[in-house]
């Protein structure tokens, strides 16, 4: 009898501290699933606190994968499209800043990611000041996996075209310390593609030339390759150092298109060869350091260095038809030596219901441009931009407060012809979420940030497009400023969980194209506008039809929006969003998933990116899977532009043959005993700025 009640007091006991344990061991954590004796005790898979969803993958979604963008896929995040076959992560058409343990990772680092180690899986919708403008932010928290090293290997080749993609990653670790390699290679080499074209230049005295190119053929390439060497240390609870060196090769990207023209004003056609791209190499050095105090108190500082050497083109050639008379032959060959560096430094402190953070960011870029097209003539710019912010956090009760400011200082400047720009600008941010239970919240928010003028907008070297156009940057071009006004609900009842937003944005001196006449030649300048203003309501549903077998999700967006500049008001509206089905049982994984992307308005021109498809079917055998699939197995592949310039009309529609199938195989390999990854709390990222060859 003593024996029995003892043993109860003592589960008792268990079952209390096992939580305290965990939580001190790591307070940020949320322990999934406890087990004691026959009781399991299951956490909800989206835990939504104030500033972020948490997500805990389940025991099929890791079971199910080999790396982490499969993983990531497998979550079925409503608002997030994730394409593992095209490497791409985007959030209702908007780029996502994807991080793994906080500090700023590329998706080639994501899917290294053995499925195992990650813990859980951080989405942030309304970033913070530290986050530095980012729209939505994906931050993956690894834990320590039970292997001292692991090796991971993967290949996708297609199986009628020259596409694929292949990575390899290893980790060994020594100690305190843990050394990562790995390398990937993405191939898309000689795509059959076409382009459709019509235009229509109307001049100031009112009459008009229409150009419609029949196509007749075409190709595009994106062959890239990456490496990378990583060393981290880590001392528990006291300090992380982390030190990458990266090298990321631009192999080949380019576009070429063949047609026939027609011209309103000639009745003969006119053979036409246009194409454009780019090839260069970015070597870049990272370093990171975090050291915690007491009083919690931590300080982190992270250091990037980058630098481009690489070229960009564009040709443009028209002839007559089965002659070597040429009527128009435009290059431009632009070779640039750029460098890049940035450092950031955070303080924060934290108290049981409230956290302070204050930093200090600056990023320098200096560019070398060599115009052969223009005797070699050789342009310098330097940019620089200073960063500081102040962020505070408090809950009282079911409320949830953010408030803060940012200063920022952006200056460029051109060597030759002793010009340039410089502007400082406040970021206010400010959020309040009110959470009526663990399956309720409602959030407010208000954010701004800057875009400073890139080097193709304020670079004054003239750049011909072809027979009629011309670019040339403006040098009086200032910083612009953006707004957004953000609501969201986020839900979760039995099998469904998803989130209603509106958000509101508005950029008062949006920096965009310009069009004028120039004698004969139409010139393509840039400006600041008078105003890019929209509003896009956005629900984002996951079901869970038949528990842990089958899953759907989507988003469906309506966005409204209107643009104003120099002689222009336009409006613009539409319907996008995404779908994906996912049915698993037995180690098999079948998964659909579409895409209708958004036709967004900016300056006067309507653009939109691809609509996608893939069907995917895969199986899990120990170390091993293996896949079969195709990309846009339905559907028609289109990317494109429309033009509403009062001198300047097309529409063009890019058509590529991406109807693939494709095979895959995936090997990973765990041993010994592994350390977790460096954990990084900020992290700052070092572009070398290049420029781009114009083109139609």
């Amino acid at each position: 009898m003593r024996t029995t009640i003892y043993r109860k007091i003592m589960t008792a006991v268990f079952a209390l501290l096992l939580p305290a344990a965990a939580s001190a061991q790591e307070s940020a954590d949320t322990i999934a699933t406890q087990e004691l004796d026959e009781i399991v005790i299951q956490a909800p898979k989206i835990i939504r606190k104030a500033d972020m969803d948490v997500l805990y993958p389940s025991e099929s979604a890791v079971e199910n994968s080999k790396n982490g963008m499969q993983l990531l896929n497998n979550l079925m995040i409503p608002t997030l499209t994730v394409n593992d076959v095209m490497g791409s992560i985007s959030a209702s058409g908007q780029a996502v800043q994807v991080r793994i343990n906080g500090r700023e990772a590329t998706v080639e680092q994501l899917r290294s990611l053995l499925p195992e180690s990650i813990k859980k899986v951080e989405w942030i919708d309304n970033p913070g000041l530290r986050y530095n403008g980012a729209a939505y932010v994906l931050n993956v928290i690894t834990s320590n996996p039970s292997a001292g090293g692991s090796l991971m290997l993967s290949a996708r080749p297609a199986l009628t075209s020259r596409f694929g993609n292949y990575y390899a990653d290893v980790k060994l670790n020594i100690g305190k310390s843990q050394w990562s390699a790995g390398t990937s290679y993405k191939m898309t080499d000689d795509i059959k593609a076409h382009r459709d074209y019509h235009e229509t230049f109307t001049y100031t005295d009112g009459h008009s030339l229409t150009r419609t190119e029949q196509p007749l053929g075409g190709s595009v390439d994106d062959n890239r390759a990456s490496a990378w060497l990583a060393y981290s240390y880590i001392k528990p609870d006291t300090t992380v150092f982390y030190a990458s060196l990266q090298g990321f090769r631009n192999i080949s990207a380019k576009e070429r298109y063949e047609g026939m023209l027609r011209l309103s004003n000639d009745g003969n056609d006119i053979y036409l060869d246009n194409g454009n791209g780019s090839q260069g190499t970015t070597p870049s050095f990272s370093a990171y350091l975090e050291h915690h105090f007491p009083y919690k108190q931590t300080v982190v500082v992270d250091f990037g260095i980058s630098h481009y050497s690489g070229h960009s083109f564009s040709n443009y050639r028209e002839l007559m038809p089965g002659t070597a008379n040429v009527l128009t032959d435009v290059s431009t060959y632009i070779i640039d030596r750029n460098q890049a560096y940035a450092v950031e430094a955070d303080y924060i402190k934290q108290w049981k219901m409230k956290r302070l953070t204050i930093g200090a960011f600056y990023n320098a870029n200096r560019n070398r441009s060599t115009y052969r097209n223009l005797d070699n003539s050789v342009f310098h710019q330097k940019q620089d931009n200073a960063y500081f912010f102040a962020e505070y956090y408090q809950r009282i009760r079911n409320f949830t407060f953010t408030v803060g400011i940012g200063t920022q200082y952006t200056s460029f400047h051109f060597r030759e012809s002793n010009q340039g720009n410089h502007s400082w600008n406040f970021r206010p941010q400010a959020s309040v979420t009110y959470s009526i239970n663990s399956n309720h919240r409602f959030r407010l928010g208000f954010t701004s940030w800057q875009t400073a003028p890139s080097l193709s907008e304020t670079n004054i070297a003239p750049q011909q497009i072809d027979g009629f156009q011309w670019q040339i940057g403006n040098l009086n071009l200032k910083t612009s400023n953006s707004y957004m006004l953000n609501f969201r609900y986020s839900f979760s009842i039995p099998r469904v969980d998803g989130t209603f937003g509106i958000r509101a944005f508005s950029s008062p001196d949006a920096i965009a194209p310009r069009l004028y006449w120039d004698n004969d030649r139409l010139i393509t300048t840039f400006e600041n506008s008078r105003g890019l203003q929209n509003i896009v309501f956005n629900l984002s549903p996951q079901v869970e039809i038949i528990p842990e077998w089958l899953t759907a999700a989507g988003s469906i967006e309506y966005r409204a929006e209107r643009m104003k500049g120099s002689g222009y008001n336009l409006y613009n509206h539409n319907w996008s969003g995404n779908a994906q089905l996912m049915l698993s049982h037995y180690g098999f994984v079948l998964s659909a998933q579409y895409t209708k992307s958004a036709r967004t308005l900016y300056g006067e021109r309507i653009s939109w990116r691809e609509d996608l498809s893939i069907i995917n079917l895969s199986y899990n055998w120990n170390k091993w899977q293996f896949g079969i699939g195709m990309l846009m197995p339905f559907g028609k592949y289109d990317q494109g532009s429309k033009q509403l310039n009062q001198y300047n009309s097309n529409v063009k529609h890019m058509r590529v043959d991406l109807r693939i199938p494709y095979i895959s195989v995936s090997y990973n390999l765990q041993w010994g005993r592994q350390k977790r990854g460096a954990q990084k709390l900020i992290d700052v990222d070092a572009n070398a700025n290049r420029s781009t060859a114009g083109g139609r």
